[in-house]
């Protein structure tokens, strides 16, 4: 018997706005150590080493029109909580939870940065393969 196939996420068309917001959040994080990026699906995929930790719009958004992604590993505690945050998301994509982060004007360019600065961080340190992990208070 086939499994009905879950719906795929909406992925609607980006601005020009959110296009710039992208190109300028890549510029400044290519610079960083050990990043790689690779085009994915219409976003820009950000890696840390071989480890994925967010996307970045290049024609499409997650969920909406002005949104971005990044993925926060189990047993890593972020700065604060998304939870707290009305601009953040959660999502779940190929079995992994993702946090949506929704840009309204060019002020949230700092903050956005320094929640993938973190989950870029979480990345380098992440866990070996196989272990598992909690998303318990998130």
């Amino acid at each position: 018997m086939k499994q009905a196939k879950s719906p795929r996420p909406k992925l609607p068309p980006v601005s020009e706005q959110m296009k710039a917001w992208s190109a300028a959040l890549a510029g400044e994080i290519g610079g960083w150590p050990k990043i790689a990026t690779r085009a994915f699906f219409g976003f820009t995929a950000l890696y840390c080493q071989d480890s994925i930790f967010a996307l970045l719009p290049l024609t499409r958004g997650i969920k909406t029109a002005h949104s971005l992604a990044f993925k926060l590993r189990p047993l890593t505690q972020p700065p604060r909580s998304p939870r707290k945050d009305s601009r953040i998301g959660s999502t779940e994509m190929q079995k992994a939870r993702w946090f949506t982060f929704e840009l309204a004007s060019d002020s949230d360019l700092h903050e956005v940065l320094e929640w993938l600065q973190w989950v870029y961080r979480a990345a380098a340190k992440r866990q070996p393969s196989g272990s598992s992990g909690s998303w318990a208070g998130l």
